[in-house]
């Protein structure tokens, strides 16, 4: 159980930083929705499908979405429907396979996956499942191994000064972590909805452990790592990069759990610089 609350934890710091609203991602850039799909699109070339956290932060990769299409790509980020399931498919193997879905709604035979956080816990996954479909993988504060959480403790509702001392906690300034930020977590800490798709993808993320698995994949693999991450420490990144066989690792200094939020034009710079040495 002590297990399972800090995993519960984890993910509740998770969603301290990647709950901002679709709006600020798209001032300049229509949602599409396409049936059961909502998506972003810019650019055109090799498809990088970047995958969010937890409730959504299109915002959180406004920089990746905005530099790449002019560097010859093509940057598509999906609204995952982790709040949307029904609770028995609430989990990580059934996200992938909406990933699948969509890859063929639009027709994609091949794409990079750019994942943090939960999102590169889903897209490890999703290479497991579908390897064909994978060019290379981009982590950045991935799940998949193990994580810092919140200790003991559980987000208790009602406990704003709990949560906002947490948020603060995810980045290396903790200004980051405004006021709007906690107020919208706080508020998710009291929508029983929400948090109980929460445990279920906690309870997932435990099943879905991917150390066995990471010497399989044959692909190129960029770590991009915030040195001061403490959600997924260091020695997390450096896990990663000791298990996978075709993976490089790369810092950003000063830098907590959201490199592309907190450092975006060092984080794009990284990733190009990778994408160009890997020829992908």
């Amino acid at each position: 159980m002590n297990l399972l609350l800090k995993k519960i934890g984890l993910l509740f710091l998770k969603i301290l930083y990647l709950r901002f609203s679709y709006a600020k991602a798209l001032m300049n850039k229509d949602l599409t929705k396409e049936g059961k799909f909502r998506y972003v699109s810019s650019g055109e070339g090799t498809p990088i499908i970047v995958l969010h956290g937890l409730m959504g932060g299109l915002s959180n990769f406004g920089g990746v979405f905005n530099y790449f299409p002019e560097k010859g790509y093509k940057v598509v980020i999906p609204e995952l429907p982790i709040y949307e399931l029904s609770l028995v498919k609430t989990n990580i193997k059934n996200l992938a396979k909406f990933l699948k879905e969509f890859l063929e709604h639009i027709d994609c035979k091949k794409a990079i996956l750019v994942g943090n956080s939960l999102g590169g816990h889903i897209a490890l996954v999703f290479h497991k499942m579908y390897p064909e479909l994978v060019e290379g993988l981009v982590l950045t504060g991935s799940s998949g191994l193990y994580e810092n959480a919140m200790g003991e403790s559980y987000p208790k509702r009602g406990d704003y000064e709990f949560i906002k001392s947490k948020a603060e906690g995810v980045f290396y300034d903790p200004k980051v972590a405004t006021k709007e930020m906690v107020d919208e977590v706080y508020n998710t800490v009291n929508d029983r909805h929400r948090v109980i798709r929460t445990i279920a993808i906690a309870k997932s993320a435990i099943r879905h452990n991917m150390s066995e698995d990471l010497p399989n994949i044959d692909i190129p693999v960029c770590l991009i790592w915030g040195k001061d991450d403490t959600v997924t420490p260091p020695p997390v990144a450096r896990d990663f990069n000791k298990l996978i066989p075709k993976s490089s690792l790369y810092w950003i200094d000063k830098c907590g759990h959201a490199a592309m939020m907190e450092h975006p034009d060092s984080f794009n710079k990284l990733l190009h610089e990778w994408l160009i040495k890997e020829n992908i």
